[in-house]
């Protein structure tokens, strides 16, 4: 069968693409999206997708971690596309942007969970807005008639004024800084990766702060008396600050859950026992014999619980 394999990359994006006779596959990653967290290369069944080479600058900033891929090796089954906490790989089959694994129910989607009561929203309110550190919410006002004001001012009366909250969730790792941020508690956000980020700084070199430099949402690693601690309150347990860590042991990254939608599959549970903790693996397995259980009931009782 005819094959055309087309790699391209530059400054912001890398592009992949297998031509056949009668598909178009193409996997194009975002790289202003990408944190460099790793997620994709510890999951790609194909080991198609690779980090590059650290560069550990002598002084300065460190750099966020790179990714590779490789033409030849990707099967575009879009596992990478699924995982990415960022939303930064895209896949086209014959220019339509698809998932085969969430397709096929082998691999489950995300669950971006991001509730606004824009009902409690105050009129010219942007904390949130102003918070989101990846710029991912707009705030407007609109009229009755859902016309967006432009200049608030020139209203009289503000009082029949609706306020819109727009998240772009494809992008959003879930952090919570806008729910803490918002002063009206109109936002609720529950996080896609849960776990703990320990710091150990008996091994932490000294005058390092490469994972403070790389982390992607600012203000969850911060510097305090010449050491780096974490608020986990806003870590999305990304990864990208263990993988420029010098030292091995100094950063301890346990996932402990992954908030996604149900899915019986094999190749999950590998994904599972690659990405996070024997006790979210357990925690997996009891839930899926729990749904066996319950689906066994429901076909004896004849109806759903």
């Amino acid at each position: 069968m005819p094959m055309k394999l087309i790699k391209n990359e530059d400054e912001n994006v890398i592009r992949v693409e297998r031509k056949l006779h009668a598909k178009h596959y193409a996997l194009t990653l975002d790289k202003s999206w990408c944190k460099g967290c790793g997620i994709c290369v510890e999951l790609c069944p194909r080991e198609a997708i690779t980090l590059k080479p650290i560069v550990r600058p002598s002084e300065g900033r460190a750099n966020p971690p790179e990714i590779d891929i490789d033409v030849e090796k990707c099967n575009y089954c879009g596992i990478c596309t699924a995982i990415c906490p960022f939303g930064a790989l895209t896949l086209e089959i014959d220019g339509k942007t698809e998932i085969p694994v969430i397709n096929s129910e082998s691999f489950p989607k995300l669950v971006r969970d991001v509730r606004v009561d824009a009902e409690r929203c105050k009129v010219g309110c942007v904390d949130c807005e102003e918070a989101c550190p990846l710029g991912l919410i707009k705030v407007s006002v609109t009229t009755p008639e859902g016309e967006v004001v432009e200049d608030l001012e020139s209203i009289e009366d503000k009082e029949s004024l609706k306020v819109k909250v727009d998240i772009d969730l494809e992008h959003c790792p879930c952090c919570r800084i806008c729910e803490y941020k918002c002063p009206e508690g109109a936002i609720q956000v529950r996080k896609i990766f849960h776990g703990t980020l320990k710091i150990n700084h008996e091994l932490c070199p000294d005058d390092c702060q490469a994972c403070l430099d790389v982390c992607p949402i600012p203000n969850v690693l911060y510097k305090e008396d010449g050491k780096v601690y974490v608020d986990e309150r806003f870590c999305v347990y990304c990864g990208a600050c263990k993988i420029v860590c010098p030292v091995e042991g100094a950063l301890e990254l346990n996932r402990t859950w992954i908030s996604h939608v149900p899915v019986k599959s094999g190749a999950w549970n590998r994904a599972v026992e690659k990405l996070a903790s024997t006790e979210a693996m357990a925690k997996l397995l009891k839930m899926k014999a729990l749904e066996r259980a319950k689906s066994s009931v429901e076909k004896r009782l004849g109806r759903r619980l």
